[in-house]
């Protein structure tokens, strides 16, 4: 082999060299730095519900790990139901207020005497909680722990304010679907809402970083899909064509994996505010869902 053979192979070897090392790096970077992908836990409080003439209860619960949780219930007079909210991953119940007037204020209907018209109604109370790390909440998320607050927040409904299980619509947004959709894979809730949510964590990771292989790296599942192959309540799921965060096939596989009955309701408008630049087309669903499923109680 001529000299001009083995410079260009120790050129090529430093190149390969230096990919790999590149490579294996951006691997460590993902392992260790997964945490912050998933979870970007607020700490301020920025609003509260008296701030659009709501009045509430602030409550601290705890996690069966010992975890100290906080939580806002907002009740409606004689509420049809109540709604247990799972927010999204980067924020805390200071920014559901918008969530927390649509429920409230939602305009269900009931039956009324044979022949007549139903009967509008109104009010759903509303209990929202934080994560471990978010608000006031204290302690560090993860999968498991997150989990562990869900079941928290529904044994405080439940066994502290005494609500009938069949009283209780579950509802998600985002990465608080696959957390809501945990719960009711371990109770019977009246119904389960999964608004912008993924399939699992590895199937968007895998999309979103084609060159790196999440699936083998990936330490968080939060497998939505399974779990709502399980469930036999009635669900609602809740998409947006335009979301480019999380892409709306991830709401049609949901929808295709869970069992009847079930819905699909689609609306316009990006990942993080569709729910309220669609308006009607997305309080009207929603309305028209929770009226039926709630029509026999």
């Amino acid at each position: 082999m001529g000299e001009r053979a083995r410079k260009i192979r120790r050129a090529v070897f430093r190149v390969i060299t230096i990919v790999m090392g590149f490579y294996v790096g951006v691997l460590l970077l993902g392992w260790g730095f997964q945490s912050k992908l998933v979870y970007h836990p607020r700490r301020g409080m920025d609003a509260a519900p008296t701030d659009v003439g709501l009045p509430y209860d602030e409550v601290f619960f705890h996690a069966s790990d010992g975890v100290k949780l906080c939580g806002w219930f907002v009740p409606a007079k004689d509420a049809r139901g109540v709604v247990l909210c799972c927010h999204g991953n980067a924020e805390n119940i200071s920014n559901g207020l918008d969530t927390i007037e649509i429920f409230h204020r939602l305009r269900l209907t009931r039956s009324s005497v044979l022949g007549a018209s139903p009967e509008p109604v109104e009010g759903l109370s509303v209990f929202l909680f934080d994560y471990r790390g978010y608000g006031r909440s204290e302690g560090k998320p993860t999968e498991q722990g997150t989990y562990l607050d869900v079941e928290a927040a529904w044994r405080y409904l439940t066994e502290t304010r005494k609500i009938p299980s069949d009283k209780i619509i579950v509802h998600g947004r985002s990465l608080g679907g696959a957390v809501a959709a945990h719960l009711a894979g371990k109770h019977t809730p009246r119904a389960l809402i999964l608004e912008s949510t993924f399939t699992s964590i590895p199937d968007r990771g895998a999309e979103m970083f084609s060159i790196i292989p999440v699936r083998a790296i990936c330490r968080f599942e939060y497998n939505t899909r399974d779990v709502v192959r399980t469930l036999h309540c009635p669900i609602l799921i809740i998409h947006s064509a335009d979301d480019r965060l999380i892409p709306i096939s991830h709401g049609r596989k949901l929808f295709e994996a869970a069992n009847e009955p079930k819905e699909f309701l689609e609306i316009s408008g990006d990942h993080n505010s569709g729910f309220l630049t669609s308006g009607a087309v997305y309080t009207d669903g929603l309305g028209a869902f929770i009226s039926r499923v709630t029509a026999d109680r």
